[in-house]
Protein backbone atom coordinates (compact mmCIF):
# COMPACT_ATOMS: atom_id res chain seq x y z
CA UNK A 1 0.00 0.00 0.00
CA UNK A 2 1.08 3.57 -0.76
CA UNK A 3 0.58 6.95 0.93
CA UNK A 4 -3.01 8.27 1.07
CA UNK A 5 -3.34 11.05 -1.54
CA UNK A 6 -5.32 13.15 0.96
CA UNK A 7 -2.23 13.57 3.14
CA UNK A 8 -0.41 15.63 0.51
CA UNK A 9 -0.49 19.39 -0.04
CA UNK A 10 -1.41 20.42 -3.58
CA UNK A 11 -1.94 18.20 -6.61
CA UNK A 12 0.01 14.96 -7.10
CA UNK A 13 1.23 14.09 -10.59
CA UNK A 14 -0.54 11.08 -12.04
CA UNK A 15 2.84 9.44 -12.74
CA UNK A 16 3.34 9.20 -8.97
CA UNK A 17 0.13 7.24 -8.32
CA UNK A 18 0.28 3.46 -7.95
CA UNK A 19 -2.11 1.76 -10.47
CA UNK A 20 -2.81 -1.04 -7.97
CA UNK A 21 -3.76 0.82 -4.76
CA UNK A 22 -4.39 4.30 -6.26
CA UNK A 23 -2.23 5.89 -3.54
CA UNK A 24 1.06 7.79 -3.86
CA UNK A 25 3.97 5.43 -4.57
CA UNK A 26 5.74 3.96 -1.52
CA UNK A 27 9.11 2.18 -1.99
CA UNK A 28 8.38 2.15 -5.75
CA UNK A 29 9.58 -0.41 -8.31
CA UNK A 30 9.32 -0.33 -12.09
CA UNK A 31 8.37 -2.96 -14.68
CA UNK A 32 11.32 -3.81 -16.97
CA UNK A 33 9.68 -3.27 -20.38
CA UNK A 34 6.58 -1.08 -20.09
CA UNK A 35 8.20 0.95 -17.25
CA UNK A 36 5.00 1.30 -15.20
CA UNK A 37 5.73 2.09 -11.54
CA UNK A 38 4.09 0.48 -8.50
CA UNK A 39 4.43 0.36 -4.72
CA UNK A 40 6.82 -2.44 -3.81
CA UNK A 41 4.28 -4.28 -1.63
CA UNK A 42 1.50 -3.83 -4.20
CA UNK A 43 3.37 -5.26 -7.18
CA UNK A 44 4.86 -8.20 -5.23
CA UNK A 45 1.43 -9.16 -3.91
CA UNK A 46 -0.03 -8.80 -7.43
CA UNK A 47 2.66 -11.04 -8.95
CA UNK A 48 1.85 -13.83 -6.50
CA UNK A 49 -1.51 -14.11 -8.27
CA UNK A 50 -0.53 -13.41 -11.87
CA UNK A 51 2.91 -12.66 -13.40
CA UNK A 52 1.82 -9.73 -15.57
CA UNK A 53 1.84 -5.93 -15.43
CA UNK A 54 -1.43 -4.69 -13.79
CA UNK A 55 -1.71 -1.98 -16.46
CA UNK A 56 -1.00 -3.63 -19.83
CA UNK A 57 -0.58 -7.34 -18.88
CA UNK A 58 3.02 -7.47 -20.09
CA UNK A 59 4.66 -10.59 -18.58
CA UNK A 60 6.79 -9.78 -15.47
CA UNK A 61 8.79 -11.94 -13.07
CA UNK A 62 9.55 -10.58 -9.56
CA UNK A 63 13.31 -10.67 -10.15
CA UNK A 64 12.88 -8.42 -13.21
CA UNK A 65 11.55 -5.45 -11.22
CA UNK A 66 13.96 -2.51 -10.95
CA UNK A 67 14.21 0.87 -9.15
CA UNK A 68 12.34 3.82 -10.66
CA UNK A 69 14.33 6.51 -12.56
CA UNK A 70 15.93 9.35 -10.63
CA UNK A 71 13.51 11.93 -12.05
CA UNK A 72 10.54 10.10 -10.52
CA UNK A 73 12.38 9.73 -7.21
CA UNK A 74 13.09 13.48 -7.18
CA UNK A 75 9.42 14.28 -7.89
CA UNK A 76 8.33 12.06 -5.00
CA UNK A 77 10.86 13.63 -2.63
CA UNK A 78 9.52 17.13 -3.38
CA UNK A 79 5.98 16.28 -2.30
CA UNK A 80 4.81 17.67 1.06
CA UNK A 81 2.97 15.22 3.33
CA UNK A 82 1.22 15.43 6.67
CA UNK A 83 2.74 13.52 9.58
CA UNK A 84 1.42 9.99 10.27
CA UNK A 85 0.51 11.25 13.73
CA UNK A 86 -1.82 14.02 12.54
CA UNK A 87 -4.73 12.21 14.24
CA UNK A 88 -2.78 12.45 17.55
CA UNK A 89 -2.27 16.21 17.30
CA UNK A 90 0.81 16.65 15.07
CA UNK A 91 0.35 19.49 12.56
CA UNK A 92 3.77 19.13 10.91
CA UNK A 93 4.03 18.94 7.12
CA UNK A 94 7.36 17.72 5.73
CA UNK A 95 8.89 16.70 2.42
CA UNK A 96 8.28 13.03 1.73
CA UNK A 97 11.98 12.15 1.92
CA UNK A 98 12.13 13.64 5.45
CA UNK A 99 9.06 11.82 6.76
CA UNK A 100 10.84 8.88 8.42
CA UNK A 101 13.32 11.20 10.13
CA UNK A 102 10.46 13.31 11.50
CA UNK A 103 8.49 10.27 12.68
CA UNK A 104 11.47 9.09 14.71
CA UNK A 105 11.46 12.37 16.65
CA UNK A 106 7.74 13.24 16.55
CA UNK A 107 6.44 13.99 20.06
CA UNK A 108 2.93 12.92 19.02
CA UNK A 109 4.05 9.41 17.97
CA UNK A 110 2.16 7.02 20.26
CA UNK A 111 4.82 4.36 19.75
CA UNK A 112 7.75 6.67 20.52
CA UNK A 113 10.10 4.91 22.99
CA UNK A 114 10.22 6.69 26.36
CA UNK A 115 11.81 5.98 29.73
CA UNK A 116 9.53 4.95 32.56
CA UNK A 117 9.84 7.54 35.34
CA UNK A 118 8.03 5.46 37.96
CA UNK A 119 11.19 3.68 39.08
CA UNK A 120 12.02 0.75 36.76
CA UNK A 121 13.73 2.86 34.07
CA UNK A 122 12.57 0.56 31.25
CA UNK A 123 12.06 1.94 27.74
CA UNK A 124 8.48 1.41 26.56
CA UNK A 125 6.15 2.78 23.84
CA UNK A 126 4.53 6.05 24.86
CA UNK A 127 0.96 4.76 24.44
CA UNK A 128 1.64 1.88 26.87
CA UNK A 129 2.67 4.13 29.77
CA UNK A 130 -0.83 4.32 31.23
CA UNK A 131 -1.05 0.53 31.61
CA UNK A 132 2.61 0.04 32.56
CA UNK A 133 3.32 -1.81 35.82
CA UNK A 134 6.97 -1.67 36.92
CA UNK A 135 6.83 -4.74 39.15
CA UNK A 136 5.12 -6.85 36.51
CA UNK A 137 7.49 -5.76 33.75
CA UNK A 138 10.60 -6.29 35.88
CA UNK A 139 9.38 -9.71 36.94
CA UNK A 140 8.82 -10.65 33.29
CA UNK A 141 12.31 -9.34 32.44
CA UNK A 142 13.90 -11.39 35.22
CA UNK A 143 12.03 -14.52 34.10
CA UNK A 144 13.16 -13.93 30.52
CA UNK A 145 16.78 -13.57 31.64
CA UNK A 146 16.51 -16.71 33.77
CA UNK A 147 15.22 -18.63 30.76
CA UNK A 148 18.15 -17.40 28.65
CA UNK A 149 20.61 -18.33 31.41
CA UNK A 150 19.03 -21.79 31.61
CA UNK A 151 19.34 -22.23 27.85
CA UNK A 152 22.99 -21.13 27.94
CA UNK A 153 23.73 -23.52 30.80
CA UNK A 154 22.09 -26.33 28.86
CA UNK A 155 24.17 -25.48 25.77
CA UNK A 156 27.35 -25.39 27.87
CA UNK A 157 26.51 -28.76 29.39
CA UNK A 158 25.97 -30.22 25.91
CA UNK A 159 29.26 -28.74 24.69
CA UNK A 160 31.08 -30.11 27.75
CA UNK A 161 29.61 -33.55 27.11
CA UNK A 162 30.68 -33.39 23.46
CA UNK A 163 34.20 -32.32 24.47
CA UNK A 164 34.44 -35.19 26.97
CA UNK A 165 33.29 -37.63 24.29
CA UNK A 166 35.87 -36.22 21.86
CA UNK A 167 38.59 -36.55 24.52
CA UNK A 168 37.62 -40.18 25.09
CA UNK A 169 37.71 -40.83 21.34
CA UNK A 170 41.12 -39.18 21.04
CA UNK A 171 42.41 -41.22 23.97
CA UNK A 172 41.13 -44.43 22.38
CA UNK A 173 42.83 -43.49 19.10
CA UNK A 174 46.08 -42.81 20.95
CA UNK A 175 45.86 -46.15 22.74
CA UNK A 176 45.16 -47.88 19.45
CA UNK A 177 48.15 -46.18 17.80
CA UNK A 178 50.44 -47.10 20.70
CA UNK A 179 49.30 -50.71 20.53
CA UNK A 180 49.71 -50.73 16.76
CA UNK A 181 53.22 -49.29 16.94
CA UNK A 182 54.23 -51.73 19.68
CA UNK A 183 53.15 -54.65 17.52
CA UNK A 184 54.84 -53.28 14.40
CA UNK A 185 58.58 -52.58 14.89
CA UNK A 186 58.95 -51.39 11.29
CA UNK A 187 56.34 -48.68 11.93
CA UNK A 188 58.35 -47.45 14.91
CA UNK A 189 61.42 -47.33 12.72
CA UNK A 190 59.57 -45.36 10.03
CA UNK A 191 58.27 -42.87 12.59
CA UNK A 192 61.79 -42.39 13.97
CA UNK A 193 63.13 -41.86 10.45
CA UNK A 194 60.44 -39.29 9.71
CA UNK A 195 61.14 -37.42 12.94
CA UNK A 196 64.89 -37.47 12.26
CA UNK A 197 64.30 -36.13 8.73
CA UNK A 198 62.20 -33.30 10.19
CA UNK A 199 65.03 -32.39 12.54
CA UNK A 200 67.60 -32.36 9.73
CA UNK A 201 65.37 -30.22 7.49
CA UNK A 202 64.75 -27.72 10.28
CA UNK A 203 68.45 -27.55 11.19
CA UNK A 204 69.30 -26.76 7.58
CA UNK A 205 66.99 -23.73 7.62
CA UNK A 206 68.96 -22.06 10.44
CA UNK A 207 71.79 -19.63 9.79
CA UNK A 208 75.37 -20.69 10.71
CA UNK A 209 76.68 -19.00 13.85
CA UNK A 210 80.14 -18.14 15.11
CA UNK A 211 80.82 -17.77 18.82
CA UNK A 212 83.54 -15.19 19.48
CA UNK A 213 83.36 -15.26 23.28
CA UNK A 214 82.82 -18.67 24.79
CA UNK A 215 83.32 -17.07 28.20
CA UNK A 216 80.02 -15.26 27.74
CA UNK A 217 78.07 -18.54 28.00
CA UNK A 218 75.12 -18.56 30.44
CA UNK A 219 75.27 -22.08 31.85
CA UNK A 220 72.35 -21.74 34.30
CA UNK A 221 69.66 -19.66 32.51
CA UNK A 222 66.61 -18.76 34.60
CA UNK A 223 63.04 -19.73 33.73
CA UNK A 224 62.27 -16.39 32.04
CA UNK A 225 65.28 -16.58 29.73
CA UNK A 226 64.53 -20.21 28.90
CA UNK A 227 60.92 -19.28 28.03
CA UNK A 228 62.19 -16.58 25.64
CA UNK A 229 64.53 -19.02 23.89
CA UNK A 230 61.82 -21.70 23.75
CA UNK A 231 59.44 -19.26 22.03
CA UNK A 232 62.18 -18.43 19.49
CA UNK A 233 62.66 -22.15 18.77
CA UNK A 234 58.93 -22.64 18.24
CA UNK A 235 58.74 -19.57 15.97
CA UNK A 236 61.60 -21.00 13.90
CA UNK A 237 59.45 -24.12 13.21
CA UNK A 238 61.51 -26.40 15.44
CA UNK A 239 59.92 -29.92 15.37
CA UNK A 240 57.58 -30.09 18.35
CA UNK A 241 58.86 -33.48 19.53
CA UNK A 242 62.32 -32.07 20.37
CA UNK A 243 61.52 -28.57 21.67
CA UNK A 244 61.21 -29.53 25.33
CA UNK A 245 64.21 -31.82 25.19
CA UNK A 246 66.36 -29.11 23.64
CA UNK A 247 65.34 -26.68 26.36
CA UNK A 248 66.24 -29.26 29.01
CA UNK A 249 69.66 -29.35 27.35
CA UNK A 250 70.03 -25.57 27.79
CA UNK A 251 71.22 -25.98 31.41
CA UNK A 252 74.59 -27.30 32.54
CA UNK A 253 72.91 -29.94 34.72
CA UNK A 254 72.07 -31.81 31.48
CA UNK A 255 75.26 -31.07 29.57
CA UNK A 256 77.76 -33.84 28.76
CA UNK A 257 80.99 -34.16 30.75
CA UNK A 258 82.99 -31.86 28.45
CA UNK A 259 80.68 -28.94 29.28
CA UNK A 260 79.40 -29.83 32.73
CA UNK A 261 81.56 -27.52 34.90
CA UNK A 262 83.31 -24.20 34.56
CA UNK A 263 86.67 -25.92 34.92
CA UNK A 264 86.02 -28.39 32.07
CA UNK A 265 84.70 -25.58 29.88
CA UNK A 266 87.89 -23.62 30.40
CA UNK A 267 90.01 -26.69 29.59
CA UNK A 268 88.00 -27.60 26.46
CA UNK A 269 87.46 -24.10 25.08
CA UNK A 270 89.71 -24.67 22.06
CA UNK A 271 87.69 -27.75 21.08
CA UNK A 272 84.46 -25.72 20.98
CA UNK A 273 85.75 -23.97 17.86
CA UNK A 274 85.07 -27.25 16.03
CA UNK A 275 81.33 -27.15 16.78
CA UNK A 276 78.95 -26.71 13.86
CA UNK A 277 76.62 -24.18 15.50
CA UNK A 278 73.40 -22.63 14.19
CA UNK A 279 71.95 -19.31 15.34
CA UNK A 280 68.60 -19.28 17.14
CA UNK A 281 66.91 -16.47 15.16
CA UNK A 282 67.12 -13.08 16.83
CA UNK A 283 68.80 -14.34 20.01
CA UNK A 284 72.30 -14.49 21.50
CA UNK A 285 71.98 -18.28 21.48
CA UNK A 286 73.03 -21.21 19.31
CA UNK A 287 71.95 -24.79 18.63
CA UNK A 288 74.62 -27.48 18.45
CA UNK A 289 72.76 -30.43 16.88
CA UNK A 290 74.05 -33.97 17.18
CA UNK A 291 73.22 -34.70 13.51
CA UNK A 292 75.71 -31.99 12.43
CA UNK A 293 78.41 -32.75 14.99
CA UNK A 294 79.19 -36.41 14.52
CA UNK A 295 82.89 -35.40 14.35
CA UNK A 296 82.84 -34.26 17.98
CA UNK A 297 83.63 -36.62 20.87
CA UNK A 298 80.78 -38.07 22.94
CA UNK A 299 81.66 -35.94 25.96
CA UNK A 300 80.98 -32.75 23.95
CA UNK A 301 77.65 -33.54 22.29
CA UNK A 302 74.32 -35.19 23.11
CA UNK A 303 71.04 -36.09 21.41
CA UNK A 304 69.20 -34.35 19.89
CA UNK A 305 71.40 -31.33 20.51
CA UNK A 306 72.55 -28.61 22.91
CA UNK A 307 71.20 -25.11 23.40
CA UNK A 308 73.89 -22.60 24.40
CA UNK A 309 72.80 -19.15 25.54
CA UNK A 310 75.28 -16.26 25.67
CA UNK A 311 75.33 -12.82 27.19
CA UNK A 312 77.28 -11.66 24.12
CA UNK A 313 79.67 -12.89 21.45
CA UNK A 314 77.41 -14.64 18.89
CA UNK A 315 77.74 -13.62 15.24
Amino acid sequence: MGYDVGRFQGDVDEELICPVCSDVLEDPLQAPQCEHAFCSNCIHEWLTRQPTCPVDRTPIMPNQLKPIPRILRNLLCRLYIKCDNAAFGCSTVVKLDMLQSHLHECEHNPKKPVHCEQGCGLIIPKDELKDHNCVRELRALVQSQQMKIGELQSELADQKLQMNNQKMEIQLIKEYMRTFRASNPRLRELQTEIENDDVVRWTETLQPARVTRWGGMISTPDAVLQAVIKRALIDSSCPSHIVNELMENAHERRWPHGLSTLETRQLNRRQYENYVAKRIPGKQAVIVMACENQHMSDDLIMEPGLVMIFAHGVE
